[in-house]
């Protein structure tokens, strides 16, 4: 076990470095000029010059990524070119927003795509299967911006059952911070809903179908019973791997969702900080999703060997 940790803890680091070199010159390589951003249409050469003396974009690009590199080791990541406020700060400020979206949801949508999947194993070949799987279809099918527009104009404009933007902090009003994310994590959490019903659905289908089932069920196991303690029990495997890998992309997706709301989270800032060529926040931003990808993989593959020690043993004989 040990060893199988170790070997995905060296895969993670050596993903963070790749990922920095390419997130550095990535930025880099964005159309623009961060210091007439700054400056304005009007500024003079020597300001503009003075300007990129103060970022040290006038500094050979690989002098940039060093100091770029021990700026992120030390957890320095530098200041706002907007603002002026450090990176660090203004990630604690809207982080925490975008991970309250993520994670409610993903509660979202692991009930609503487990239900639905149980549903369409449960009645196969009956009204409630297509019913299911149709709902799967819109989920797959249906852009999360056009859906988040349409959920905006019926459920927030014209029944007023939810605000239809605006944000209150979880921790000091659990109820009506709620209530504010409800419909963009409703929202944000349709397509991910739509992939745990497929694959529980037909994880299950392929349980059920198997001899130790059978077995259970010829000494008088009820269905019901045979179809939570076996079925869904088996389908644990794919729901981890589905769900640690979508929590980064529900990070990295909610920037159109948190647009449409109006959320102050990592999309908010991250737009703010495209448009205005803000070289440090964009960098940070960006880092800070990519680590999340690293260890949310990296929590899965562990996650992954405690369900199914098959894979541990594997891994290690390898």
């Amino acid at each position: 076990m040990t060893r199988f940790i170790l070997t995905k803890v060296f895969h993670a680091i050596i993903t963070f470095v790749l990922s920095a070199i390419v997130i550095f010159f990535g930025v880099r390589m964005l159309p623009g000029d961060p210091a007439l951003a700054m400056a304005g249409e009007e500024a003079t050469p020597e300001r503009l010059e003075a300007i990129r003396s103060d970022l040290g974009l006038d500094e050979p690009m690989l002098v940039q990524f060093i100091k770029f590199i021990g700026s992120v080791v030390t957890g320095d990541l530098g200041e706002s070119t907007r603002t002026g406020l450090t990176v660090t700060e203004m990630i604690a400020t809207t982080l925490p927003v975008t991970l309250w979206l993520a994670l409610y949801a993903i509660v979202v949508a692991v009930v609503a795509g487990v239900a639905l999947g149980m549903i369409a194993e449960r009645f196969r070949g009956r009204w409630p299967e297509f019913g299911s799987n149709f709902i799967a279809l819109l989920g797959l099918s249906v852009p999360n911006f056009w859906l988040g527009l349409l959920a905006i104009l019926g459920l927030a404009v014209g029944l007023g059952w939810f605000p239809a933007s605006g944000y209150v902090d979880i921790l000091s009003e659990p109820i009506k911070g709620i209530y504010y994310l409800t419909l963009p994590a409703v929202i944000l959490g349709t397509s991910l809903a739509a992939v745990i019903t497929r694959q529980t659905r037909a994880s299950m289908i392929e349980t059920m179908g198997t001899d130790y089932v059978r077995m259970a069920r010829a000494k008088g196991l009820s269905r019901p019973r045979v179809l939570f303690r076996y079925g869904l029990r088996n389908s644990l495997i794919v729901l981890v791997t589905i769900v640690g890998l979508q929590l980064g992309g529900l990070i990295s997706g909610a920037v159109v969702t948190e647009r449409i709301f109006a959320l102050p989270g990592l999309g908010k800032l991250t737009l703010d900080a495209v448009f205005s060529r803000d070289y440090p926040v964009i960098q940070a931003v960006v880092l800070v999703i990519t680590v999340s990808y690293i260890l949310i993989n990296l929590a899965v593959d562990i996650l992954y060997s405690v369900i199914n020690p098959q894979i541990r043993v594997s891994e290690d004989a390898s």
